[in-house]
């Protein structure tokens, strides 16, 4: 056999050998905990801003601001 024909022997039988460990991931690795896409801090100043415009929105139209 020539290098390049081992050489490629070589490569085919380690694709070969890779296809039959795929999908074969350890439970260690995959994350197991309830991680929040977003911190509690800025979940906290989200939802003051939120509800504080809303507020702040009833606010100026019981008063008689109106929509101008």
């Amino acid at each position: 056999m020539t290098t390049s024909r081992r050489f490629a022997d070589r490569k085919v039988e380690r694709f070969e050998k890779n296809i039959l460990k795929r999908g074969a991931v350890p439970e260690t690795a995959t994350k197991k905990g309830k991680d929040y896409p977003v911190g509690p801090l800025l979940l906290g100043f989200f939802v003051f801003v939120v509800i504080g415009s809303s507020l702040f929105q009833i606010i100026r139209t019981a008063t008689g601001g109106g929509m101008a």
